[in-house]
C-alpha cells in the first residue's frame, strides 16, 4: 500500500483562545477577530502523520480482529462526528492520535479469547465452525474495508494463526486424554495384578495354614490315642495287679510242655490243656475261689478234680497223684491236690484244661494272662 502524504500542521492549544480563535503570537488584539467557522475536514487533513494504517495483531482469532473493527470504528465515528459537527466552520487542519498503535498496546493487555468466559467456546476447533468462522472473519473484513481501506495481508496472516492454534490446542488436549486413558489402563492393570498377587498369596497362606491345622489336629489326635492306649494299659495294669491277688498259677515251680492244640498219638484228637512238668508231689493249688463240682477217677486224665468259678468256668485239675479236697468252698491258693503220672502220661505232670460256661476247652495260656496270671 502506498505511504500516505503528511499533513500540514494545525494550531497547536497554545495558539487557541477560549472559543477556539486563532491566536497569532504577540498580536492580543486577534484574540476576538471573528466566530467559529464551519470546519470541513479534507482527504488531506485527515491523514495519519504516521504514514499508514496499522491493523491491531490478532491474538486468539477473533478478538485480535474485534480490537481492529474497534480501532477502525473509532476512526470513523469520530470523522463523521467531525464532519456533523464542523459544517459552516473554516477547515483546520489537525492531527489524529494513531489509533493503530492504540490498538496494538490494548490488544497486548487483554487475555486470551479462550480463558474469557463464554468466548472460548465461540472458537471452534471443528471444520463447521472454522468455515463459520471464516466466513465471518470475510464479513468482518469487508466491514472494515468499507470503514478504513482494506485490511493488511497481516491480519490475514493471523487469522491462519488462530486456526492453526486452535487445531493444536485440539491435538494436544486428544493426546493428553490418550496418554491420560493410557496412564489410567496401566493403574488398572497394575492394581488389578496387585489384586491377582495378593488374592494368591491369601489363598496360599490359608492352605499352608489350613495344612498346619490340620497337622496340629492330627498331632493331638495321635497324643490322645496315646494318652488313651497309655490310659488304658494303665487301667489293665491296675485290673491284673488286682486280679493277681485273686488268682495265682496253679503250681509254683514248673516247666511248660505240651500245649493246647498239639497233636499227638497219645491223644485221640489234638491236645486240649497245656502241661506243667512238675516232681510227683508237688502241691497243686486253686488258681482262684470257687467250688468244686468234681473229684476222682477219670479215665485217661487219672485223677481229676473239676473247680467251678463263680462266672460258670471250670478248671481241670488232672493226672493227680492224689486229692486233697473234694468238695466244697475253695479259696484262691488253697492246695486240692498233689502232681501225679497217673491216666495215660509219660511222666509225672499237671494237666490243666479252661472251659468257659462248662463248654468246650480253649487254650489256657491267654486265659491265664488276661487274669494277672504271668506264665
Amino acid at each position: 500500500m502506498a505511504s500516505n502524504r503528511h499533513a500540514p500542521e494545525g494550531p497547536s492549544a497554545y495558539d487557541l483562545d477560549d472559543r477556539g480563535a486563532f491566536q497569532g503570537p504577540g498580536d492580543a488584539d486577534n484574540m476576538n477577530d471573528g466566530p467559529w467557522e464551519a470546519w470541513n475536514p479534507t482527504e488531506d487533513s485527515v491523514r495519519s502523520v504516521r504514514g499508514k494504517h496499522r491493523v491491531a495483531k490478532q491474538r486468539g482469532g477473533g478478538l485480535a480482529r474485534s480490537s481492529t473493527v474497534l480501532g477502525v470504528g473509532v476512526i470513523a465515528a469520530v470523522g463523521a462526528g467531525g464532519m456533523a459537527t464542523a459544517e459552516g466552520r473554516p477547515a483546520v487542519p489537525i492531527s489524529m492520535p494513531d489509533v493503530g498503535g492504540m490498538a496494538d498496546d490494548l490488544a497486548d493487555k487483554l487475555p486470551d479469547a479462550e480463558s474469557l468466559p463464554g468466548v472460548g467456546g465461540l472458537i471452534s476447533d471443528s471444520g463447521s465452525d472454522s468455515a463459520a468462522a471464516a466466513a465471518s472473519a470475510s464479513a468482518t473484513d469487508g466491514a472494515v474495508q468499507d470503514a478504513a481501506g482494506p485490511l493488511t495481508q497481516a491480519s490475514r496472516t493471523d487469522s491462519g494463526t488462530g486456526a492453526g492454534e486452535a487445531l493444536r490446542s485440539r491435538i494436544l488436549q486428544q493426546a493428553d486424554a490418550q496418554q491420560g486413558a493410557a496412564e489410567q489402563e496401566a493403574r488398572e492393570a497394575a492394581e488389578h495384578a496387585a489384586f491377582q498377587k495378593a488374592e494368591t498369596e491369601a489363598a496360599t497362606h490359608q492352605k499352608s495354614a489350613e495344612t498346619a491345622a490340620a497337622a496340629k489336629k492330627a498331632a493331638e489326635m495321635e497324643a490322645k490315642r496315646e494318652a488313651e492306649e497309655a490310659a488304658r494299659r494303665k487301667a489293665e495294669a491296675a485290673r491284673l495287679a488286682k486280679l493277681a491277688k485273686n488268682f495265682i498259677a496253679p503250681v509254683s515251680s514248673y516247666t511248660l510242655t505240651a500245649s493246647f492244640g498239639q497233636a499227638g498219638d497219645r491223644w485221640a484228637a489234638d491236645h486240649t490243656g497245656q502241661d506243667f512238668a512238675a516232681p510227683t508231689g508237688t502241691p497243686v493249688k486253686a488258681v482262684h475261689s470257687g467250688t468244686i463240682t468234681q473229684a476222682g477217677w477219670a479215665g485217661s486224665y487219672g485223677y481229676r478234680i473239676v473247680l467251678t468259678l463263680d462266672d460258670g468256668t471250670e478248671l481241670w485239675f488232672c493226672h493227680l497223684s492224689s486229692m486233697v479236697k473234694t468238695s466244697g468252698k475253695i479259696n484262691t491258693g488253697d492246695v486240692i491236690g498233689r502232681v501225679g503220672a497217673t491216666g495215660n502220661v509219660t511222666g509225672p505232670h499237671l494237666h490243666l484244661e479252661v472251659r468257659p460256661d462248662a463248654g468246650d476247652p480253649i487254650d489256657p495260656m491267654p486265659w491265664l494272662r488276661d487274669h494277672g496270671i504271668s506264665v
